[in-house]
């Protein structure tokens, strides 16, 4: 067993734990295997372990790192997840790309992806970023901002709105890493209750994902428990 199929099944192993403390059903949470910064080699080792879906940050390195997965599994059913800062000048190769946006923050994003989004590609799935702690260094919407860019991104061809993400300030203790998250999950059913049909919470990383999945998180997003520490230089 290569080192990324033990660290996935140990992963999966902490997501059933959290699962079951929560009452909840292992098919409601998506492992996002956040493959940023690490080769289309490591990612090849993921499928081979049997996961699916694959987040990235970086634009320029996904759409190689995706071209060479393609190449080498053409059959292969792999989603990909786009989950760093969106620039207006490159919403074009991700509408194009991609099958879910998880770090839309703005209008003018959002009806770019729309006007961008090949037709024969189905709607993109989209979620909205929310600033949850306000930091100043964090990207997302704020609190008073979502209802309306919810209601104007729902209304948009190509795309399909599907929930909320968030990256909450930093936190060790778990009754702190929960406020942040249950937030978040109110938010989702306030305009759920406004009629948007939203079912995805994208929330949770290594160091707090049993918190989130404790608060209702769809989607976790782990990567460095999968593929192991980052390089950045």
């Amino acid at each position: 067993m290569s080192t990324i199929a033990a660290n996935l099944q140990a992963v999966e192993a902490t997501i059933g734990e959290a699962v079951q403390a929560a009452g909840r059903a292992r098919g409601e949470v998506q492992l996002l295997a956040v493959s940023k910064t690490f080769p289309a080699q490591a990612v090849l080792d993921a499928m081979a372990a049997g996961q699916r879906a694959f987040g990235e940050n970086y634009l320029q390195e996904a759409l190689d790192k995706i071209a060479n997965v393609a190449q080498a599994q053409p059959d292969a059913p792999v989603e990909w997840h786009f989950i760093g800062p969106i620039q207006s000048n490159k919403t074009r190769p991700i509408a194009s790309h991609f099958h879910w946006v998880h770090t839309v923050e703005r209008l003018k994003i959002a009806q770019r992806l729309s006007e961008q989004r090949p037709p024969e590609l189905g709607p993109l799935n989209i979620c909205l970023q929310v600033n949850i702690s306000g930091e100043a260094s964090k990207s997302g919407a704020t609190e008073a901002e979502l209802p309306e860019l919810a209601r104007a991104v729902a209304q948009l061809p190509n795309l399909r709105l599907r929930g909320l993400m968030a990256i909450p300030e930093r936190a060790t203790e778990p009754g702190q890493q929960r406020a942040a998250f249950a937030r978040l999950r109110m938010l989702h059913d306030a305009l759920r209750a406004d009629g948007l049909a939203l079912d995805t919470l994208s929330m949770g990383m290594s160091g707090d994902m049993a918190a989130a999945i404790a608060e209702g998180a769809t989607i976790v997003r782990i990567g460095s428990a999968i593929f192991g520490a980052r390089n950045y230089d």
